[in-house]
């Protein structure tokens, strides 16, 4: 067998394109239409674009009230997704929430709360950043930027809306994470580091809130070509001005092309609102922890299985045992 060529390895736009590009898989309908969500309550983070933008857009389309939250404002986003509500008659309020703000997240849900009567059906974690390169190339600016947006911010969004989600004794986390949360591709950084921790985070909250009746479900998207790719490359061009050259000797090959990548090819983005709205339309006791959402190659399905395997018969029988077989549905 003939050595991986890394410069060959590298060309592809990115790490699901080219695991998909080497599998054999037959391409299916990845989810249904985006079903009613009248009188449904969800708050939505990182609206500006990409699946967030989608998903506010879709789920108000669906009779949803929709809190849609993004960081910098006043922004021209923000002021279009206001257009698109006034102009479709559709109940979407803009919300300004920087997710790494301790502040802004306690005073943008109490928003959301207020305009509700105190209550909030579903979150949804969506805000998300990435850098790419090596992770010794990552210094820590890059890594507590990653782990503040993609982890404490899941985090302080959680903590913020949990009170009264248990006091409802109901209530939906969606977070969204990746493949590259369960599987690993060389040159990502500390991108899955973060969303491997995120999955650790939401399965071990899923198991704590069954006694009160909340539900969590991991989102787990393959390669789409959203505006995550346009940022992550900023990103690394950023960190590549900054970085010192004896973190960047002997990575050639696998930072030659930071700052240029693309990914998900023709796949739709709008597979993971529906995915989400899918999830929020089941009933409560059915959700499932993990839902992959790709059309096609999904390499952490058998991980998921595994795991789901391992938890039950290793605390199925202990005083956690309800609450673990609950999440698996077992």
């Amino acid at each position: 067998m003939s050595p991986i060529n890394r410069r060959t390895l590298l060309a592809g736009a990115a790490a699901t394109g080219a695991l998909a590009a080497t599998a054999s898989f037959a391409m299916e309908d990845v989810v249904k239409p985006i079903p009613d969500l009248s009188g449904t309550s969800v708050l939505i983070t990182g609206c500006s674009s990409g699946f967030g933008r989608l998903a506010a857009e879709s789920f108000a389309l669906g009779g949803a009230k929709v809190f849609a939250t993004m960081r910098n404002l006043p922004r021209p986003e923000a002021d279009e997704l206001r257009s698109f509500a006034s102009e479709n008659a559709l109940d979407i309020t803009v919300i300004e929430i920087d997710v790494t703000s301790d502040d802004q997240v306690a005073s943008g849900v109490a928003q959301a709360l207020d305009a509700n009567a105190g209550a909030l059906d579903v979150l949804i974690n969506n805000a998300g950043i990435s850098y790419g390169g090596p992770v010794e190339i990552q210094d820590m600016d890059a890594t507590r930027h990653m782990f503040e947006t993609n982890v404490f911010g899941p985090h302080r969004m959680t903590r913020a809306v949990l009170p009264a989600m248990r006091a409802a004794k109901s209530g939906l986390i969606i977070n969204v994470s990746s493949q590259l949360g369960r599987v690993i591709a060389p040159a990502y950084g500390q991108y899955s580091p973060t969303k491997f921790a995120l999955e650790a985070m939401s399965e071990a909250l899923a198991y704590e809130l069954v006694p009160h009746g909340v539900e969590v479900t991991v989102i787990e998207p393959g390669g789409y070509p959203t505006k995550i790719w346009q940022n992550a490359n900023a990103n690394a061009l950023r960190l590549l001005e900054r970085a010192d050259q004896k973190h960047l000797d002997g990575y050639t090959a696998l930072i030659e092309r930071l700052g240029q990548r693309t990914g998900g090819g023709s796949t739709d983005p709008m597979d993971v609102p529906k995915a989400m709205a899918e999830v929020i339309a089941m009933p409560p006791g059915t959700r499932p922890l993990r839902r992959p959402v790709h059309p096609g190659f999904k390499p952490q399905v058998p991980l998921n299985e595994l795991a789901a395997k391992v938890q039950t018969e290793w605390l199925g029988g202990s005083g956690y045992g309800p609450w673990i077989k609950a999440v698996h549905n077992v």
